[in-house]
Parts: C-alpha cells; sequence; structure tokens
C-alpha cells in the first residue's frame, strides 16, 4: 500500500504574495481550528445540569478529545510532509465540521464522546500540519529571514485560539439563544470559510510515491537530549492547559461559587489569551531565557491556583491561571521553536507530530487522573497533589535543559 508522498524541494522559491496571503489564511485557519476544540469547555455545567454527569464523566469526555488527538498524530500527523499539507489539512477541518453536527445533534453521553474523538482526530492532523505549513509560508515569503514571524503566529494560533473558543462559547453560552447549539454552529460556519481559504493557498510540499507508515515516535529528530527537553517541556505546559480546559470550569462554579458560562469561558481565556500574549512579547529572548520564564510561570502560576482553591479567592485563582498560562505559553514556544529548527526539512512535519503527540498525552493524562481523584478526595486536596506533580516535572524539565546546554556548548 502507498501514499502519494513528500519529497521537499532543495530551492525556495521566491517570496510572493501568494504565500504571505497564504501563510494569514492558514494562520486564522488554525486559529479557528483550535478555538472549536475548546468551544465545549464553559459549557461543560450545562451538561451536568441537564445530563447529571459527574465530574469523572465529564473528563471522560475530555479525555477522548485526547485520544483522538494521538491516535491521529500517529497515523496521519506526519503525512502532510509526503501528501502535501493541503492535502491533510482540508480533510481534518471537514472532521471538525463533523464533529460540530454530532454536537447539534444529542447531548448524551455517548454522542459527547465520540464527537470530541472526531474532534481530537481533525485537531490531531491539524496541529502538525498547520505549524509546518506556516513555516513552510513564512520561509517562502520571506527567504532566509528569521523564524521569529513564524513561531509567534504559529504559537498565538494554536495557543491563542484556545482562548478564543472558550470565551466566545462562554458569551454564546451566557447571552445567545440556545446556549448548546448556538456556540457550535458558529464555529462550524467559520469552519467552512476556512476551508475555502487553504483550497486558495499555494502548497508548499512536492509529492510523490512512497509507501505508507504510521508516525514514528522516537527523538531522533537532532540532538537527542534537547528534544527530549523540548518534548517534556510541551509536556508540562499541555498538562496545564488541560486542568484548565477540563476541570476548571467544574472548580470556578462548585468550589469557588460562580457559575456564569461567561466566567468559565473568561477562566480559560485568560489562561490561553496570557500564554499568547506571553509568546507574543518573548520573541527576543533567547531560548535559555525563556524556558526559565516558561518554567518559574508555572510554578508560581499553580502554586496561586491551589493558594485560591484554599482560600476559597476567586481573583487568586484568576491571577494564578492567568500567570501558569503564561509560563506554559512561553515553555510551549520554545519548545516548537526547537524542535523545528533542530529537525532536517524534510522531517519537520514528523519531528513536530512527535511533539505534539507528547504533548497532548500532557493534556489528556494529568486532567483524567485529576477527575477521576475528585471522586475520592476533596478537589482542592487534588490539586495540590497535582501542583506537587507539576512541581517535579519542571524540575526534570530544567535539569534536561541545562544539560543540552552543556552538550551543546
Amino acid at each position: 500500500m502507498s501514499l502519494l508522498l513528500d519529497s521537499p524541494a532543495t530551492e525556495r522559491p521566491a517570496a510572493s504574495v501568494r504565500h504571505a496571503r497564504g501563510f494569514w489564511a492558514v494562520a486564522g485557519t488554525f486559529l479557528v481550528a483550535m478555538a472549536y476544540s475548546t468551544v465545549p469547555a464553559p459549557l461543560f455545567p450545562l451538561y451536568v445540569a441537564r445530563e447529571g454527569f459527574s465530574t469523572f464523566a465529564i473528563t471522560i469526555v475530555f479525555a477522548a478529545f485526547a485520544v483522538g488527538v494521538v491516535i491521529s498524530l500517529v497515523l496521519a500527523g506526519h503525512v502532510s510532509d509526503w501528501a502535501g499539507r493541503k492535502t491533510v489539512l482540508i480533510p481534518a477541518l471537514g472532521l471538525e465540521i463533523v464533529s460540530a453536527l454530532l454536537f447539534l445533534t444529542s447531548t448524551s453521553l455517548p454522542v459527547l464522546i465520540v464527537a470530541r474523538v472526531v474532534n481530537g482526530l481533525g485537531v490531531g492532523m491539524i496541529a502538525a500540519t498547520a505549524t509546518a505549513y506556516l513555516y513552510d509560508l513564512h520561509a517562502r515569503h520571506r527567504p532566509g529571514a528569521s523564524p521569529r514571524r513564524f513561531e509567534i503566529v504559529s504559537t498565538a494560533a494554536n495557543i491563542g485560539g484556545l482562548g478564543v473558543g472558550a470565551l466566545v462559547a462562554g458569551v454564546l453560552a451566557q447571552y445567545a439563544p440556545s446556549p448548546l447549539s448556538t456556540p457550535y454552529v458558529v464555529l462550524a460556519v467559520l469552519l467552512v470559510v476556512s476551508i475555502a481559504a487553504v483550497a486558495l493557498t499555494p502548497e508548499t510540499v512536492v509529492r510523490k510515491q512512497v509507501p505508507y507508515r504510521p508516525q514514528r515516535i522516537s527523538a531522533d529528530h537532532g540532538d537527542r537530549t534537547g528534544y527530549f527537553a523540548a518534548a517534556l517541556g510541551a509536556f508540562a505546559a499541555f498538562a496545564v492547559f488541560g486542568v484548565f480546559t477540563s476541570v476548571s470550569p467544574g472548580f470556578v462554579a462548585g468550589e469557588l461559587h460562580h457559575p456564569s458560562r461567561l466566567l468559565a469561558g473568561l477562566v480559560v481565556f485568560l489562561v490561553f489569551g496570557g500564554a499568547a500574549l506571553a509568546q507574543t512579547v518573548t520573541g527576543g529572548l533567547t531560548p535559555t531565557a525563556k524556558r526559565t520564564l516558561g518554567l518559574g510561570g508555572q510554578a508560581l502560576g499553580i502554586l496561586l491556583v491551589v493558594a485560591g482553591m484554599s482560600a476559597t479567592s476567586f481573583p487568586l485563582f484568576l491571577a494564578g491561571g492567568a500567570i501558569a498560562g503564561v509560563g506554559a505559553g512561553v515553555q510551549f514556544k520554545a519548545s516548537i521553536g526547537a524542535v523545528s529548527s533542530m529537525a532536517a526539512p524534510e522531517k519537520r512535519g514528523e519531528a513536530l507530530a512527535t511533539l505534539f503527540f507528547i504533548a497532548y498525552l500532557g493534556l489528556s493524562v494529568p486532567s483524567l487522573s485529576i477527575g477521576l481523584a475528585t471522586r475520592f478526595l476533596a478537589p482542592t486536596t487534588v490539586m495540590t497533589w497535582f501542583a506537587g506533580f507539576l512541581l517535579v516535572l519542571l524540575a526534570g524539565v530544567a535539569a534536561l535543559s541545562r544539560r543540552a546546554l552543556r552538550s551543546g556548548a
């Protein structure tokens, strides 16, 4: 069995207006796709009220998304290196629309799980493909230029989109009619527009026939220690993101006594908005400075989150979430930049797919564990244990980063 797969061009094409427009079209598409993936976050309390779901059931729905992402990354996240970026991206956006239609048909747990798996399948194809596509379009529009614009835009679209989706869904759920339908309709329309935008964007990969194989999950993408540091950093960053998109709306409504759907969306938005803003303003920092800021921000932020829950202080909880988001955003940006620069051009999509695979494990495993633990322990106790786990994880990232720096010196 074989697929139409890629042979990277050895020469950079001349800068073109089409590549410039394509860069922003793909960036907008990336943002919309990631925004759709967090639409359910502020709606989870509504599902709980309507169907009587437990916190653990909600985390299962959330984990179903990550399962879909991981499966997709293994089976198709790397295929755009060979089959072409548009060949993968357009069908992936179609999967997101199918997911939205499923959400519109029913609020039962099985349908929600299937909808989130389909959502994850699409995002797994989109995350690595859109990132690699943006890198290609940037390089063709600005040959020889610094990759800073690519790093800022790709990570801001990815992480910023997650925040925008939650905020838009929270606003629509609070003020628009049919709160469990309107957000999905709005995002489905934007996804249709995104498919048209991608269709008009120039392809950046030359295709050829080679045997298909699933994604290899390995660290053989440049400096092994540096890759491990980047991957573990991405895992830690997404562990923070996972907590705020899965269980934090329930914490805000229950432990902190703020049931507003708008506030639930605002919490998620501030976490991801802080991440996107930090990615934008830290472009001039060295990789070491980014890593230090990322580690420190996550550590301080998660401690403030626990303090806010212990003191039943919503402002403290919110501040902690924003600071943790800043740290996670900078950390993830450093990981994306490190992997993109160390990977060979013909394996860039594969290297990014591996990175996203590890990151989405971080998105699912800790939050699912928290959801399970809340069946037996108080939420504040569970979050305290998570904070301890995260601090150990961040210490591991710091140790690996120092070792990579010494080996590269």
